[in-house]
């Protein structure tokens, strides 16, 4: 499939059904696939991500990002607590490590890890790829991102989708996600304009190296059992 350019319109998949048969289709003549879902940070990538997962059942596994943050003692160290969340602030070359080893290990179970909000950190073994798995569906901000490290991930997926969202309903799930986070509305709106929006600049260069361009927003919540623009996303 040729990369979506800038001018690709943005795609509204009629029903989860028909994206999880395109998303099944990578699996064709190999053991095992990944599918990469990028784009700006409340765009709804988790969200999808899972609702592909549950859809394809047991077949399909999750891997986020989230799980490769830096640990808070280690954003202290390098300057990057009030990063938190930007390219630098995750492990890419461990995120890289644990493609490579679910592409190339399909007999025993791959541990995944994730972020818990409540902790505030990174933690192991949040998720797992049992041998069945034949797509891996991977999501995070920076999939796509044409910059060293995630070249390489980028490279290990049969396909990188990019989901978009309009910028105020993206404003709005993220604003929700801090205040229910901790922060009062002011340190929500400060951390929006000051960390999301920048990352989502970055993330937004990356489109053109996606295959795909798609939304969430307006889908129809009867497709995924909740509604996606209520749904807590978590990049």
């Amino acid at each position: 499939m040729e990369i979506a350019d800038h001018r690709t319109p943005v795609e509204v998949p009629r029903t989860l059904a028909e994206l999880a048969s395109g998303a099944w289709s990578l699996t064709e003549d190999t053991p095992r696939a990944v599918l990469g879902l990028a784009g700006p940070p409340g765009a709804g990538k988790s969200t999808l991500a899972r609702a592909l997962v549950a859809h394809l059942g047991e077949g399909a596994a999750y891997l986020p990002l989230d799980g490769f943050h830096l640990s808070n003692a280690q954003l202290e160290r390098l300057g990057l607590t009030a990063r938190k969340g930007s390219e630098p602030s995750f492990d890419v070359w461990g995120y890289v490590d644990l493609l490579r080893r679910v592409l190339d290990e399909t007999v025993h179970d791959i541990y995944v890890p994730d972020y818990d909000r409540t902790l505030d950190e990174p933690v192991a073994a949040r998720h797992v790829v049992p041998p069945a798995t034949r797509l891996v569906v991977t999501e995070g901000n920076y999939l796509a991102c044409d910059l060293p490290g995630w070249r390489d991930a980028y490279v290990l997926m049969g396909e990188c989708w990019y989901v978009a969202a309009p910028g105020d309903v993206r404003q709005r799930r993220l604003l929700e996600r801090h205040v229910t986070g901790g922060r009062n509305e002011r340190e929500a709106r400060d951390w929006v304009a000051t960390n999301d929006d920048p990352n989502g600049e970055l993330v937004e260069s990356s489109r053109d190296r996606c295959h795909r361009v798609l939304t969430t927003t307006g889908m129809d919540s009867s497709f995924f059992g909740f509604d996606m623009d209520t749904s807590k996303t978590r990049q």
